[in-house]
């Protein structure tokens, strides 16, 4: 295995001092121009990168944002998007670390945030953290948390009107046995939508019918278990509105494999306006959560509070849309 390239390689390779490789590198005065250059372009050669923690010593600075993530998928790679675009201007890197299996016990981003600021990270975004605060030596900005908005700088985006217009469009499609496909329990963005739901059809003078709300638990086997209860009733719906495209899309292929055309027989709506959504046949109406700028605002915020700039507030909600496409249709 080829061994990691250190400082005393390139100092060797450019005929320097280690001392004089240091200060290119940490771009300190007192190099001769033309060394400067010598030294860059045996760097570049050799693909020498000086260690995160020993240059964070030195300056006490890494320049680097960590993004914890509880897993990697849809939503937070749309995030890591977002961040990504946001720190293009700037000499920010980003760090992305998943808590795994870990990520649903509770707190679990309090421990790797201890073990990443400082000497890693000059600050962090936590996406969907199950933490309201956190105790640290970096500036924190949390992503769509658990709880809401509580003690953390937050960014998160409208639910409530997002599922009340998914709703509303379906009822103004005809539909009365509109069924509900929760997310998950421990989640406030969950219950948004949720609230959402039932605001629009009470508004609409419709009762709920217990038997037509199922959790979906945001995923795709929890999705397929609550579609298929749902689509096997003796009075089955006519619409399904899902907490997130991911049980969106998973209640078209129960559909499907029962037989039943999209949207034909069964209107669905999701939630999230994911990439994924725009490929099925039909395409998601689905509502449009502005993933990716939650990501960059989240970031131009974090940065702001980094440098110490000042911020018209630390609570950012960003609007939701309806977006109509192809599993929606008038009923009859």
């Amino acid at each position: 295995m080829k061994s990691r390239v250190t400082i005393v390689d390139v100092a060797e390779a450019a005929g320097v001092s280690v001392a004089t490789v240091s200060k290119v590198v940490n771009e300190r005065y007192g190099v001769a121009a033309a060394t400067q250059v010598r030294v860059q372009g045996v760097i570049e050669t050799l693909g020498y990168e000086s260690s995160l923690v020993a240059r964070s010593m030195r300056a006490h600075k890494t320049h680097v944002i960590g993004v914890l993530v509880a897993e990697f998928e849809p939503f937070s790679a749309e995030i890591l998007k977002g961040a990504a675009s946001a720190l293009a201007e700037t000499d920010y890197e980003l760090l992305a670390y998943t808590g795994a299996q870990r990520s649903r016990r509770e707190g679990w981003e309090r421990r790797y945030l201890s073990r990443l600021s400082g000497t890693l990270i000059d600050g962090a975004l936590l996406v969907t953290p199950t933490v309201s605060d956190a105790s640290t030596s970096v500036p924190v900005v949390a992503i769509d948390p658990h709880t809401g908005p509580l003690g953390l700088p937050t960014v998160d985006s409208d639910n409530v009107t997002g599922a009340r217009a998914a709703t509303e469009h379906l009822v103004a499609l005809g539909h009365r046995r509109i069924a509900f496909v929760a997310g998950r329990s421990d989640l406030a963005s969950s219950a948004l939508r949720e609230k959402g739901f039932r605001d629009a059809m009470a508004e609409a003078g419709l009762v709920v019918d217990p038997d037509l709300v199922r959790v979906g638990e945001y995923s795709k086997e929890s999705a397929r278990a609550a579609a298929t209860e749902l689509l096997t009733l003796p009075a089955p719906p006519t619409a399904i509105f899902a907490a997130n495209d991911l049980s969106a899309l998973e209640t078209i292929k129960v559909a499907h494999e029962r037989g039943l055309d999209v949207p034909g027989d069964l209107s669905v709506v999701g939630f999230d306006d994911i990439p994924e959504s725009t490929g099925g046949i039909p395409p998601l109406t689905t509502v449009h959560q502005p993933i990716q700028e939650m990501g960059a605002a989240a970031t131009r915020l974090l940065v702001a509070l980094m440098n110490g700039t000042p911020v018209d507030s630390t609570y950012v909600t960003l609007p939701t849309s309806l977006v109509v496409r192809g599993t929606t249709r008038k009923l009859g």
